[in-house]
């Protein structure tokens, strides 16, 4: 049987906070039976179903959207 490793999540954050920050933003691969798309979430204590972004860190999260993008296998 063949074996892959593929990278399915990851997160933008200032340097040196933990992951568990307020405000870390996380980028994952996501598939619930009809391919493959990307999610955006933020860990946060409102769990309003909303993130926000700084415009500081904007360029840093599409960088790593257009990246999680460019991994999903119905986008090959």
């Amino acid at each position: 049987m063949n074996y892959e490793t593929r990278t399915l999540k990851v997160a933008v954050m200032p340097e040196n906070e933990p992951i568990f920050a307020d405000g870390v933003t996380e980028i994952q691969i996501g598939d619930h039976g009809a391919g493959e798309f990307v999610e955006v979430s933020q860990c946060n204590d409102n769990n309003e179903g909303k993130i926000q972004i700084d415009p500081t860190e904007w360029p840093h999260i599409r960088e790593a959207i257009n990246k999680m993008i460019k991994e999903c296998r119905n986008n090959k």
